[in-house]
């Protein structure tokens, strides 16, 4: 896994582009054991409501383990992300090997830096590569320590959980440590969404870098596409979606450490807690979503400017 994410910056400059990587293997079987270990809760589940009475303490210990296995399937997600990350830089100087041969790399002068119109949208054109912007810089940082935060309050939230199960289900101990359970969960699953929303804006700002680069490369003016609102759109939802995650779990500690001795107030209390959870996850998915649908808008656009090359030489 070390080696994995030791990976997850740009390949050395002459390195070969047929090299196997690790990245899918890892990802695939991070997500078949997060498969299992849902599938796992989901027979205890099955046998708990079997069972006369069910108690609510003994669907503590599958609802841990079955929001851990989810999590487990997003940090396979991500495992593939970062393959995908190394991939597009060996592209990158695939692309300009091989325009490089058909065109030549005879200097041109650019022209001055301007905004034109292209049918993917808006673009600039100057003389060298963009510079990364802010979110840029931000996704490349903080990727990892999103990551690694949403599996540590996952494992911390199983343990939690499992020790609400010991509890008797009308205590006040077993509220407490439910609520923490729960809030803790699902602040993982919220900075896991998040390192994956990084992660693809690191895919971003490898497109938008190395597509200037290939440019630059055959001394043609580097066009860049302007960020579409769908970038921004998705910047702005990454935002809410962690905001509402981080304050789901504020509610829960509030309940846990306020209301868990009065079974009435905390349930009314709590009642708002679950729904804010599954909206902070929506909106990180919608997100995600609209990340996706950037980068193919971005590829499109690439594509363009490409075949422009080839048939323009400018």
């Amino acid at each position: 896994m070390a080696r994995t994410l030791d990976l997850a910056a740009r390949p050395a400059a002459g390195a070969n582009p047929r090299t196997a990587t690790s990245h899918a293997k890892v990802g695939i079987v991070a997500a078949i054991v997060g498969l299992m270990v849902v599938a796992i809760t989901t027979i205890g589940n099955l046998v708990i409501a079997d069972s006369s009475p069910v108690l609510a303490s003994q669907l503590a210990w599958p609802f841990g383990l079955g929001t851990t296995g989810l999590g487990v399937m997003k940090i396979g997600v991500a495992v593939v992300l970062i393959g995908i990350i190394v991939r597009l830089w060996y592209r990158v100087d695939s692309v300009t090997q091989a325009l490089t041969a058909i065109v030549g790399d005879a200097a041109r002068q650019p022209t001055s830096p301007t905004t034109i119109s292209t049918d993917i949208g808006p673009a600039k054109v100057s003389a060298n590569p963009p510079p990364p912007l802010l979110i840029h810089r931000m996704a490349r940082a903080l990727w990892l320590p999103m990551l690694a935060m949403g599996a540590m309050a996952l494992v911390i939230g199983l343990i939690v959980g499992l020790a609400a199960s010991g509890q008797a289900a009308d205590s006040a101990a077993f509220r407490g440590l439910s609520a923490w359970a729960q809030g803790t969960l699902f602040l993982g699953e919220g900075l896991l969404l998040s390192g994956i929303s990084f992660l693809l804006g690191s895919i971003l700002a490898g497109l938008r870098e190395g597509g200037g680069e290939v440019q630059a490369a055959l001394g043609a003016p580097v066009k860049t596409l302007t960020m579409p609102t769908s970038a921004k759109a998705f910047i702005a939802l990454m935002a809410v979606g962690m905001m509402a995650a981080i304050g789901q779990f504020i509610g829960y500690a509030v309940v846990a450490t306020q209301y868990a001795g009065n079974a009435a107030v905390f349930a009314t209390n709590a009642a708002w807690l679950g729904p804010l959870r599954e909206v902070a996850l929506g909106v990180l998915l919608s997100g995600i979503v609209l990340a996706l649908y950037t980068i193919s808008r971005v590829l499109g656009f690439q594509f363009t400017r490409i075949r422009e090359l080839i048939t323009t030489a400018a």
